[in-house]
């Protein structure tokens, strides 16, 4: 039955409110939450020789900083923007080398009984080591600090790609393998039409975990190993007592995790069939 164009606008309408309503009470409240917050920071660090500045102090003392973020003097005297920009070109390099990666491994793993019962102990010992503790070792292996890091990165991330992977190559339901045996599927057949769409929520659940420890290891890693990023621009404000400038980094920090999860989300979203979500 035609529907009426005067009709469509309201039905968009009607479908529209109800999540703007949502997220518009969700941000009030996280607001609310947010100014509650820096109210009692506010009243526990006005007093005098404060322990950590209050947020009044912190905003006058990264003022600069704030409005002009993209100033670059030369060398490792630029401003946060460059820092983050650093930071998250060695994350995008060593995140997506772990992705693929992980995800080729996790698949031939999770297809394989025999590899897996032989690798799996392997891994789950592997994946407890943590970030900074292989950073000697690449260290040793690329003799310059930018490989390094970004072997840090992809060592991170790989691990909770190929486990969450190989668990969703194996969840993949029975009944899904007799229809492809029924329908004589080719391998190639098999893998786009029933494997990856069935392992497809795994292999996200993977990378969220994967890109959020990414941000982790790099973080710490560039305190160590100098240069520019986000990393070295905390450990340097430490170095100089620049407590505020910690602060306002650890905010974008924050934030720009948070930033790569949603985004992963979100293409998790796009990409997952509508009922695996």
């Amino acid at each position: 039955m035609a529907v009426s164009s005067s009709r469509l606008p309201r039905q968009f309408l009607a479908n529209l409110l109800p999540g703007l309503k949502k997220n518009v009470r969700k941000v009030t409240i996280s607001a609310i939450a947010i100014l509650v917050l820096l109210g009692i920071w506010q009243i526990l660090c006005s007093g005098p020789n404060p322990p950590i500045p209050a947020p009044i102090t912190v905003l006058q003392d990264t003022w600069e900083l704030i409005v002009d973020p993209f100033f670059d003097n030369g060398g490792t005297d630029k401003g946060l923007f460059w820092h983050l920009a650093a930071s998250l070109q060695r994350v995008a390099i060593g995140f997506t080398l772990a992705a693929i990666m992980g995800v080729l491994l996790g698949i031939l793993i999770g297809t394989n009984a025999l590899i897996y019962d032989a690798l799996d102990f392997v891994f789950q010992v592997l994946r407890t080591v943590p970030p900074l503790a292989w950073l000697p070792l690449s260290l040793a292996l690329f003799r310059d600090n930018q490989p390094s890091a970004i072997f840090v990165i992809f060592i991170t991330a790989i691990w909770p790609v190929i486990i969450n992977t190989a668990v969703g190559v194996q969840q993949v339901p029975q009944d899904y393998r007799n229809v492809a045996r029924v329908l004589r599927l080719s391998r190639v057949e098999y893998f786009f039409n029933i494997l990856l769409p069935a392992t497809v929520p795994y292999v996200f659940t993977g990378l969220r975990i994967g890109i959020g420890l990414s941000w982790l290891a790099i973080v710490a890693a560039e305190m160590l190993i100098g240069g520019v990023g986000i990393g070295f621009f905390i450990w340097d404000a430490w170095n100089s007592s620049l407590i505020s400038e910690i602060i306002l980094a650890l905010i974008y920090v924050g934030i720009v995790g948070f930033i790569l999860d949603k985004l992963i989300a979100s293409i998790a979203r796009f990409v997952m069939p509508e009922e695996s979500r």
